[in-house]
């Protein structure tokens, strides 16, 4: 059986291949995003495997039943980029890895944090021009600050552990409250609780278009002044052109993205040589209280064995054995 890889990289291909040995899959990879010029060219592949940053709209999903593929694997925990609607009226299974080690995002969380409130980056490189002035890299303590945690799934509960090894009071807002954390102490609130007393917002939910542009002029007024915001979730859940203002305005005291609601035109790319059109992520870099990264979140040995794991075993029983009740399907 045949799987079409898409906006693969080089390390996409040595994960799944090394996984690859116990299925023998006949895999293709793409290192472009998918796209229904590229849908066409498909042949006789049985799934495909996108990333975040693929569009899987209806058109694709309608060449795609025409070619007969049968899965969409998404191998990430998002899934706002396949229209699902479209995947079950053609009769295309989906399914996603929701649940590769959530403590590779949340660590990196917690090292934007620290990144961005002890200014380490700015250390390094003042350090080996010989520059040793502390000027300008004052900080401030995390111990015992509150902390609002949006979404409170895996990545989002391995976050506020990490958190409460610095003795923060943590403040929570989820549909679905975790029982398991309530008992250990955490408080859940509303939202507009959380953002008036929060020293400290890191997002963890998934986007929904109930939530897009959660971060926006109105919930940023309502914030303490100086607060620091941390993205590791989705782009779309912070409304940049909101959150400059807010920057410029001092009201965000720093902001730390990992996702950007247009980074499929810039992420996982080397564009060093190139003019960057983007004027919005062009500005929001060029303050010296935000950190971005792109999408490395995830980015662990550990996470990307278990993405290829997971997602070539749902294959395998979805086509093999028919089997769903423990796959994550969409």
């Amino acid at each position: 059986m045949k799987i079409a890889f898409f906006s693969s990289k080089p390390y996409d291909e040595l994960f799944f291949r090394k996984e690859n040995e116990k299925y023998n899959f006949e895999l293709n990879f793409f290192d472009t995003n998918l796209s229904s010029h590229l849908v066409n060219a498909l042949e006789d592949e049985i799934a495909i495997c996108v990333f975040v940053n693929d569009i899987v709209d209806r058109n694709v999903i309608k060449i795609l039943a025409k070619k007969g593929v049968k899965i969409i694997a998404l191998r990430c925990a998002g899934f706002n980029n396949v229209d699902l609607e479209a995947a079950k009226e053609y009769g295309i299974k989906v399914c996603r890895v929701p649940a590769y080690s959530p403590e590779a995002v949340a660590e990196h969380t917690l090292a934007m944090l620290l990144t961005l409130n002890r200014k380490t980056h700015k250390a390094y490189n003042r350090v080996r021009e010989q520059n040793f002035s502390l000027n300008g890299l004052l900080g401030f303590n995390i111990h015992k600050k509150t902390v609002g945690v949006i979404g409170t799934g895996k990545i989002g509960k391995a976050f506020i552990d990490l958190m409460k090894g610095f003795d923060c009071k943590i403040l929570a807002y989820d549909l679905y409250p975790d029982k398991d954390l309530e008992n250990s102490g955490v408080n859940y609130v509303g939202l507009d609780t959380l953002f008036k007393e929060s020293d400290i917002i890191s997002l963890h939910c998934p986007l929904t278009p109930e939530n897009k542009y959660l971060i926006n002029k109105a919930t940023i007024a309502i914030m303490k002044d100086g607060v620091t915001i941390i993205n590791t979730s989705r782009g779309g859940l912070i409304n940049t052109i909101d959150a400059i203002e807010a920057l410029k305005e001092h009201k965000i005291g720093y902001l730390g993205i990992d996702v950007y609601e247009q980074e499929e035109k810039l992420f996982f790319q080397d564009l060093s040589a190139e003019i960057i059109q983007d004027d919005t992520i062009q500005r929001l870099m060029s303050f010296p209280n935000v950190l971005v990264t792109a999408h490395q979140a995830f980015f662990t040995q550990e996470a990307l064995e278990q993405i290829s794991e997971i997602t070539l075993r749902s294959i395998s029983d979805i086509t093999t054995k028919g089997k769903t009740e423990e796959i994550v399907m969409l």
